[in-house]
């Protein structure tokens, strides 16, 4: 009986201590004329696709970065990464911004109507409006 106590006790520490995974979504500034958009139409952006909307991109060590591209573009962030230095060596796009976390990207695309970004939900304010929730 000791020992099932000992395991449950440890399974609890563990899953206690695992990070949880954050539920990312993709805001545009508040005044934007978009309202929603679609899981593909974000990843156009994201994957230089399209040129219509600026993406902003948290930096590599985020972990909402790698959250985002695997649940909006089904990659991990090396072949995003990978995919746009092919882009900008042949020309055909630049970078996206990068910027160091949620407040920085909520700064970023409500000072641009064109711009879009993701952060985590709990970080939703007044300044931007929700397009597309990553589940």
């Amino acid at each position: 009986m000791n020992n099932k106590i000992a395991t449950l006790i440890a399974a609890a520490a563990f899953a206690a201590s695992a990070p949880a995974l954050a539920e990312v979504v993709v805001v545009v500034g508040a005044k934007s004329a978009e309202s929603s958009m679609t899981k593909e139409q974000v990843a156009q952006f994201f994957l230089g696709k399209s040129s219509s909307m600026t993406p902003i991109d948290q930096v590599e060590a985020n972990p909402v970065r790698a959250e985002f591209y695997k649940k909006v573009a089904d990659k991990d962030a090396a072949q995003a990464k990978a995919l746009w230095s092919k882009l900008v060596f042949t020309g055909k796009a630049t970078m996206p911004k990068e910027v160091a976390d949620n407040a920085a990207v909520k700064a970023a695309v409500a000072a641009n109507p064109k711009a879009i970004g993701y952060i985590d939900k709990s970080a939703v304010d007044g300044s931007v409006k929700v397009v597309y929730s990553a589940q």
